[in-house]
């Protein structure tokens, strides 16, 4: 999908709800979706984000992982109990496979690592539910495939990192080292 593009015609609700902490990205993907055809509504904390599904649940949402007072998973969560029919994906500076079959497991359908531009959330929120992804062109370094594995345990750990270190027979403050560094190459 080109950015001279927008949202199909059979498509009849254009409703999006944007979640996003960093007010500038946020406005930019904000204007760049409404040039698109959808209809745009903002939200920069989970607080607002609930609040707004609980006034109109949209069709489409575009969740930020990271929030200041929450997670991208529990808005997910929430559209998805409110509206099993929306379609939502999740952006993240912070990817790992862990958090991405949670957030596919709570209803998003695709997992995109910032910074993700508008083109590409736009046929990320209009692809086939059954389309397959493409092979990547670099798969994963080995110190990747470990501080992935390291994530999913992490998170199946529901982020205690003392029982994470111990189920990964590691000492507690390597892995808080560990944790505190952004994901390899």
């Amino acid at each position: 999908m080109t950015s001279d593009e927008t949202i199909p015609d059979t498509i009849t609700d254009r409703s999006l709800l944007i979640v996003d902490d960093d007010r500038p990205f946020l406005d930019r993907l904000a204007s760049a979706m409404q040039r698109r055809g959808f209809e745009v509504r903002q939200a920069a904390t989970t607080a607002e984000a609930v609040a707004a599904i609980n006034a109109h649940a949209p069709a489409f949402a575009v969740v930020d992982m990271r929030l200041d007072d929450g997670n991208g998973l529990d808005v997910v969560a929430h559209l998805n109990a409110r509206r099993p029919d929306a379609r939502s994906i999740i952006l993240t500076g912070y990817g790992n496979i862990a958090t991405a079959v949670t957030a596919v497991k709570l209803g998003a359908l695709d997992y995109l690592a910032k910074p993700a531009d508008a083109d590409e959330v736009c046929a990320a929120l209009l692809a086939r539910r059954d389309a397959k992804a493409e092979p990547p062109e670099n798969p994963m370094s080995a110190d990747r495939v470990r501080w992935e594995h390291i994530q999913r345990i992490y998170e199946l750990c529901d982020r205690n990192v003392s029982e994470t270190a111990r189920r990964l027979n590691m000492h507690r403050r390597t892995l808080q080292r560990i944790l505190a560094k952004r994901a390899p190459r």
